[in-house]
């Protein structure tokens, strides 16, 4: 069962939620080689490593360091900031949409979070 910002093992509760987020992905994409237990083991480790190596960068204003996720709009496929509300590019599909943020992410030297259709965490790319 993939899980969410909203709906995470009860392992994660403590987590700071930038740690949280990052262990719900590492899991999500381990779960078809692991079973959830270990899964959200080492999601849980690799999470709290990759926070201490990857400083958050978002300071006043937000960041071009804000990872971007990729989410299902009304009229397509839209690019958010990470904390923001407003897209910053919609798009007709989803292709084109990872495209897009996967440039500017490597750009950025933030990571491009894609979601599926039902908001869950499909995948990432991390060019930090």
């Amino acid at each position: 069962m993939p899980w969410t910002q909203r709906d995470y093992p009860d392992s994660m509760k403590n987590l700071e939620p930038r740690v949280r987020n990052k262990a719900i992905e590492i899991a999500n994409a381990l779960l078809d080689d692991y079973d959830e237990g270990r899964a959200i083991a080492i999601a849980t480790s690799q999470a709290k490593e990759w926070a201490d190596n990857h400083p958050d960068h978002q300071g006043e204003g937000g960041s071009n360091h804000a990872n971007l996720h990729v989410v299902p709009h009304e009229d397509g496929w839209v690019i958010k900031r990470e904390g923001q509300e407003r897209p910053e590019k919609k798009l007709s599909t989803k292709a084109e949409a990872v495209d897009y943020a996967k440039n500017l992410a490597s750009d950025r030297n933030c990571s491009a979070i894609i979601h599926r259709q039902d908001g869950t965490v499909e995948t990432s790319h991390n060019y930090a």
